[in-house]
């Protein structure tokens, strides 16, 4: 019997990812009736219709009782340099995925993980892995540990991770994404390396020009695995894999959703898998979630002027359907005076870098993005979240305002929609 039998999960069907190069469609007028008793549903792409009530939610700030750990990190057994590493990346205790996940997989069993963004998955997966190799290496074997990640993004802040945790250990990575030299990537692979951190397109690439070699690849992490599948990344997924040594290989899949074809794909490459949810729901019960009506672009913008401007809109995250509409309205509050940058695919991955870390650190206090941030990144202390275009899909939705409210602090989301 499948894992997944006896999982009310497995019913969620989760809307797939969608590039647009055309406008968005636009939607017929219609009179608002308070609490949208008679707002009809706007279709969107893929035949979703999306209920523009779902975007309005006050937030019920009701003191949840905290998760209560089974474990402490000092209950693992794991190395006391890992101890030390852990301590001083400021984990106190255990978050709900750490401590369900990291004595199983220490254990060498593989795992399907569903998680919420934001709830550390990451260390989740590193620290186990880690010390696993760590103990490798006592034995003079050669073992290599393969994380694949949606965005470039988000595979940086994975190594980032990883450099601290795994301080001290003599260990060494290669973050292998694309927009970034491809020559440096080599020349560190040719080096030796014990994690690979990439994206497909990129790990497909090096593989292609025989300069990867995963036949010692005995652990192969996907993070965000929906997330991928998404941007169109199932046929690279599916190939690398096929890379790996098919026997004693451990395999973790980590992801928000559960759909059909994610569980195709742990049906087929995860053996006995041990099931871990940490969902918390679809949306965070301390946002605030509003939709703001408008009549044309140049009310929109006003609308977006007066939000911006309003005390409380300290760390506020914008997001756009179309690259060149991240430029257009970066241009724009620029103008008008505020401190804002915007990030999309087009851009080089250091400018990308550049951008978000100038938001991370406060330089900014506005980031405009396409999905592209929409998941898995480290943003804290965000404040609001403003969809500027109202997104292809109601999983889009969750996922981008995750990005606030979170660690137990309030957020706002607000969505734009044509009146």
């Amino acid at each position: 019997m499948s894992f997944w039998g006896s999982d009310p999960s497995r019913q969620r069907r989760a809307s797939m990812y969608k590039h647009h190069s055309t406008s968005p469609k636009k939607f017929g007028r219609s009179s608002f009736k308070p609490r949208f008793q008679n707002r009809k549903r706007t279709t969107r792409s893929r035949g979703e219709r999306i209920d523009f009530s779902r975007f309005v939610k006050k937030g019920t700030h009701v003191e949840e009782k905290p998760y209560v750990a089974k474990h402490t990190f000092a209950d693992f057994p794991l190395n006391a340099q890992l101890h030390k590493n852990i301590k001083g990346a400021g984990f106190a205790s255990p978050r709900p995925i750490q401590d369900q996940a990291i004595l199983t997989v220490m254990e060498g069993r593989d795992v399907f993980g569903m998680a919420n963004t934001g709830t550390g998955k990451t260390a989740a997966f590193l620290i186990p892995l880690i010390e696993k190799i760590a103990k490798t290496k006592g034995q003079n074997k050669r073992e290599t540990v393969l994380i694949m990640a949606p965005t470039r993004e988000l595979a940086l802040q994975i190594e980032s991770d990883f450099k601290n945790l795994a301080f001290g250990f003599g260990m060494f990575s290669v973050a292998c994404v694309g927009g970034l030299p491809i020559i440096k990537q080599i020349r560190e692979i040719k080096m030796g390396v014990s994690f690979i951190i990439g994206t497909p397109g990129r790990i497909k690439d090096l593989i292609d020009k025989k300069v990867l070699d995963l036949s010692t690849c005995h652990s192969v992490v996907l993070d965000e695995a929906d997330r991928m599948l998404d941007m169109g990344f199932r046929d690279d997924m599916v190939y690398i894999i096929g890379k790996t040594p098919k026997e004693n290989r451990q395999t973790l899949f980590f992801s928000a959703t559960l759909s059909p074809e994610i569980r195709k794909l742990t049906e087929q490459y995860l053996k006995d898998p041990v099931f871990i949810s940490v969902i918390s729901g679809e949306t965070a019960k301390n946002i605030d979630q509003d939709v703001i009506r408008y009549r044309g672009n140049d009310e929109r913008i006003e609308k977006l002027h007066e939000v911006l401007k309003k005390d409380g809109s300290d760390k506020v995250l914008i997001f756009r359907e179309m690259k060149h509409s991240v430029d257009t309205l970066a241009k724009e509050l620029a103008h008008m005076g505020f401190k804002v940058g915007g990030i999309h695919g087009d851009k080089r991955s250091r400018e990308r870098i550049r951008i978000l870390d100038s938001f991370k650190q406060d330089k900014i206090n506005i980031l405009i993005a396409t999905d592209v941030a929409a998941r898995g990144l480290d943003i804290p202390d965000v404040t609001h979240v403003i969809n500027y275009d109202v997104p292809q899909t109601y999983d889009t939705y969750v996922h981008r305002i995750g990005r606030t409210g979170r660690s137990g602090k309030k957020g706002t989301a607000l969505t734009f929609v044509p009146a």
